[in-house]
């Protein structure tokens, strides 16, 4: 094959690949309330579709309804923002198979994507130069049982594992598996307490007598806007 026959083919798998939809919730322009990159003025691309039911879930306006737009589209809507952060979220963003084409157009266009994904699908396949924020599912989320522990082995020190706390039960747990599966020797780890349930003091002196190597956080996002929907 020559350079001219491979160019052609990357030329019309990347014109395939912007012809892909998407269900699309919404894209918004706002400041990252979560992660390292708390505070970063980022564009947020959420998916529509979750096949889990987290109790403390607050984007259930993402389980349904949404609009059909083209990976072009989408691409081109975030370039208005003039930012170089973007944020592909959900739902479950991975739900949508073409999420992955999304992902690698964003890359190709420049941005600094990262994902945020549940921890309950596959994230092998996902872009090298994406920084994955993966959850593992705490018990009070009612979800523990569908984490995919081999995702673990697919991360790096340039993503980042998140782990919502209801109660003391469920940060006994997560300083277990922080031990068991050594997570801080994989990359970053975050602890944040679900708002409403667990008091943010509460878990920093839980960190703190224990000692733990991890970044404790909290929604910077709600505590500008609320529970404000598209912030």
């Amino acid at each position: 094959m020559t350079l001219l026959d491979r160019e052609a083919d990357v030329g019309a798998a990347r014109t395939e690949r912007v012809a892909e939809r998407l269900r699309i919730t919404e894209i918004f322009f706002s400041v990252q309330g979560e992660s390292s990159r708390v505070g970063l003025p980022t564009v947020f691309v959420r998916l529509t579709g979750c096949p889990l039911r987290c109790v403390w879930c607050d984007t259930e306006y993402a389980f349904n309804g949404g609009a059909y737009r083209t990976i072009d589209d989408v691409v081109m809507e975030v370039a208005r923002h003039g930012t170089p952060y973007v944020c592909v979220t959900g739902g479950e963003p991975l739900a949508q198979k073409s999420c992955l084409s999304l992902l690698g157009s964003l890359c190709d266009a420049g941005y600094d994507v990262s994902l945020e994904t549940s921890g309950a699908l596959d994230i092998g396949a996902v872009d090298a130069r994406v920084s994955k924020i993966m959850d593992l599912k705490a018990p009070g989320s009612g979800e523990c049982d569908k984490n995919l522990w081999s995702n673990l082995a697919h991360l790096t020190p340039r993503d980042e594992l998140k782990l919502v706390l209801a109660d003391e039960a469920d940060y006994l747990w997560a300083r277990e598996q922080l031990q068991a599966h050594r997570l801080v020797e994989r990359c970053p780890v975050l602890f944040s307490p679900v708002q409403g349930s667990l008091k943010p003091a509460d878990l920093a002196e839980w960190i703190l007598r224990d000692k733990l190597a991890v970044r404790m956080q909290v929604q910077l996002h709600k505590v500008i806007w609320g529970n404000a929907q598209g912030r």
